[in-house]
């Protein structure tokens, strides 16, 4: 295993940790704490969270895309729906998981692309 792939696993489950935090906490909490992280456009904070933890799985687990890939859609789909409880009282709304697919898909890309050109450097 690649030094690096070592760091990459760690920054992708520490990215994953804030993703739920910040998904899953009630928007009172968020403002009690005083964290306004991300874009005033919910759908690409969505969007950019999932297209960086994609990156990042991608670059740590090289070989298990696609269970990445899977586990993240659901990761989606569960913040959703938990997001609609009310414990969470946030919003339940199915193009939020739209975006997480549309973000899952730009890391991909980028994945894809940075393999890609670190082969070609050998």
């Amino acid at each position: 295993m690649r030094f690096y792939s070592v760091a990459e696993r760690v920054a992708f489950l520490v990215t994953l940790i804030a993703v739920l935090v910040l998904a899953l906490l009630p928007v009172p909490r968020l403002n009690e704490y005083g964290i306004d992280v991300g874009f005033h456009y919910d759908k690409l904070n969505h969007a950019s969270a999932f297209a960086v933890l994609t990156f990042l799985g991608g670059l740590g687990w090289p070989d298990r895309k696609a269970r990445l890939i899977v586990f993240l859609a659901l990761v989606g789909a569960a913040i959703e729906v938990l997001q609609g409880t009310a414990l969470i009282a946030r919003d339940l709304d199915v193009f939020d998981w739209v975006a997480d697919c549309v973000g899952m898909a730009c890391g991909l890309v980028a994945v894809i692309s940075m393999n890609w050109i670190l082969q070609r450097r050998g």
